[in-house]
């Protein structure tokens, strides 16, 4: 993922948290909360599961934020 802030100094620096995530969805993905960068924990298995959601907020350091939903 990748959001941008036009400020600088710290309230430019934008940090990524998971807002809302399944129990599931938590052991097979992992967010980077500096890069944004989502990466896999384990093999992805069909059989399991053919659709993630998962709900990603990106917050500044002066406190905006905003979310975006990743399938």
């Amino acid at each position: 993922l990748t959001a941008s802030d036009a400020d600088e100094g710290r309230n430019g620096h934008v940090k990524y948290s998971m807002k809302k995530i399944t129990e599931k969805a938590s052991q097979i993905f992992k967010l980077d909360a500096e890069t944004g960068a989502i990466t896999l924990l384990q093999s992805l298995d069909f059989e399991e599961g053919d659709c993630y959601e998962l709900e990603v907020k990106a917050e500044d350091g002066g406190g905006f934020s905003d979310t975006a939903k990743v399938s």
